[in-house]
């Protein structure tokens, strides 16, 4: 959930070192973000028409509710928040007219909502929308996986969130504590506006497809029916900032099988796709072969607890012994073959750097769960012991896409063969499905992921503080607890809170609260006539915004 992927990490570790130096987060200095397109004046053929693909359906069109990939993209593309990020990565005013005025104290915001912003239907966008929306997600009673987002950041927010409109186009907000990227919030999805009026008309039809949404974004979302496969994207005519958007219409289909989406590419049928697997090395030498790194991390969750019972899972040796006994180097080698590091740590290579010495986060933490099959026999042996059994049988839940199929068959394999007494059962469904049985916390094991929403460890820590609205594991541990806490609230002295943050994911790792697989790297293969898609390496994957096609 990205900066620009085509940056070089010392560039991403520079900027993610200002982002956590300073409040403000990283921005342009100001401007609006057509100042910021490099591609507004280039040459660009007359009919301009992206066709793409992605890896799964969209579960909610509902930017409150949202907590997937798939969506976020989505969203980024037909709706805006104050800022976006730019063709560059850096932060450009979106909804926002201009910077805001910030208090001394760095715990108010006062923003100019721009005057030239409407909604697809014609209504203004007003300072009421963002109150509205940001009230939706604090509010219990909508059960947004995101609501710590708001809940640790702006004051009083479970009670009515302490932001207000001043009038119809002024936003104040005023934070519980100073918040070194709050900025950085400000770009994704939860924190979009939404019309009051028009969601309360719908009802429970709101966001159920694409004709019951309204667009104050680059693009309006067309021709998704709330589960298909299928959806367009159509140039936003009433967008403030339409004179910068090129495409006129972007296609997608939802394509979960490589051989098939390289069919497509050869063919003309589709501009750009990810490889994986074998298929990488089919395309060595081409030209048309990219990689992007991402901040996309990919673990084992050990559900500890279901249908209110405390699980195998639950015991600390039997997560140890999992997790330590599959080999992520092979598994990286010989079945995604695009790229992608094996991670010993929950908290990606590149993504921040020590604010006093400069030190890369994964660098300076090092290797902490590691592949050992020795160890990983000795906990799993204690473990049995510790709950009486001789043998266990786990299931792993995963997607079912022709890579997510590989990758479980190997984990299967690995786990078995190293580990006596342990029997392996595969759940493949679909994105949509496997998502709702997190949720419900319907599942053993579960082969998930996360992609950073904005350039701090933080943003991985929290995910397995206890009370998280994404820990649907029932991990808890209360030191944990604590430094993830204290790595929220305490921003004055950046260097303890950095060591704090270091001291959190060792104690992550000491208890196999997850077991890290890899970090991911997408090998890409798009069209030489495709221009200018921007890339982040964190929120969102993907821009259209400043995308063109020329020459083809």
């Amino acid at each position: 959930m990205q900066k620009n992927k085509f940056l070089s990490l010392l560039g991403i570790t520079a900027t993610s070192a200002l982002l956590l130096a300073a409040c403000g987060g990283n921005t342009d200095g100001g401007g609006d973000s057509a100042s910021s397109s490099k591609s507004s004046d280039k040459k660009v053929d007359d009919e301009q028409v992206l066709n793409l693909i992605e890896s799964g359906e969209i579960p909610t069109m509902d930017s409150v509710l949202n907590t997937d990939v798939v969506g976020g993209n989505v969203m980024n593309n037909v709706f805006e928040g104050l800022y976006r990020q730019g063709l560059d990565g850096k932060l450009v005013l979106g909804m926002a007219e201009a910077e805001p005025e910030v208090s001394e104290d760095n715990l108010t915001y006062t923003f100019k909502i721009r005057e030239d912003a409407n909604w697809s239907n014609g209504d203004p966008v007003t300072a009421d929308d963002f109150v509205y929306a940001w009230q939706r997600l604090a509010d219990p009673a909508e059960a947004a996986s995101y609501n710590y987002m708001i809940q640790d950041v702006v004051e009083n927010a479970t009670e009515i969130i302490n932001a207000k409109a001043v009038d119809d186009k002024t936003l104040e907000i005023k934070l519980v504590r100073a918040v070194p990227y709050f900025k950085d919030l400000l770009t994704l999805p939860m924190y979009y506006p939404q019309n009051q009026a028009y969601v309360e008309e719908l009802g429970d039809k709101f966001a159920s497809n694409s004709d019951n949404l309204i667009y104050n974004g680059p693009f309006t979302l067309t021709e998704w029916d709330g589960t298909g496969l299928s959806w367009v994207y159509q140039k936003n005519e009433d967008y403030w900032d339409a004179d910068t958007v090129k495409l006129d219409t972007i296609n997608f289909d939802v394509v979960k099988e490589t051989s098939t989406a390289l069919n497509l590419y050869e063919s003309g049928g589709i501009d750009r796709m990810r490889l994986t697997g074998e298929y990488v090395q089919t395309q060595q030498g081409n030209a048309d072969l990219k990689s992007e790194p991402t901040s996309s991390v990919f673990y084992f969750k050990f559900n500890q607890e279901r249908n209110g019972e405390k699980t195998d899972l639950a015991n600390e040796n039997i997560r140890k012994g999992l997790a330590m006994a599959f080999d992520k180097e092979a598994y990286a080698k010989t079945v995604l073959q695009n790229g992608s590091l094996p991670a010993d740590g929950l908290v990606p290579q590149g993504l921040a750097v020590d604010p006093d010495t400069g030190k890369d986060f994964r660098d300076q933490n090092g290797e902490l769960l590691t592949y050992n099959v020795e160890e990983a026999q000795k906990y799993f042996e204690k473990g049995l012991e510790e709950i009486g059994k001789d043998s266990l049988t786990l299931e792993i839940l995963g997607d079912d896409g022709e890579n997510a199929k590989k990758s479980l068959e190997f984990m299967q394999g690995q786990l078995t063969q190293n580990l006596p007494g342990l029997d392996i059962k595969l759940r493949n469904v679909p994105f949509k499905v496997r998502l709702d049985a997190d949720t419900k916390q319907d599942y053993d094991i579960e082969m998930s992921g996360w992609g950073a929403d904005y350039a701090d460890p933080i943003n991985f820590l929290e995910l397995f503080a206890s009370d998280n609205g994404n820990n649907k594991s029932s991990y808890a541990n209360d030191e944990y607890d604590a430094l993830v806490k204290s790595s929220l609230s305490e921003v004055d002295d950046l260097e303890q809170r950095w060591t704090g943050m270091l001291d959190a994911e060792k104690i992550l790792m000491d208890t196999a609260g997850i077991a890290p697989i890899y970090q991911r790297y997408n090998a890409v293969l798009e069209k030489p006539y495709v221009k200018d898609i921007a890339a982040h390496l964190v929120g969102a994957e993907y821009s259209y915004k400043w995308a063109y096609v020329d020459g083809k």
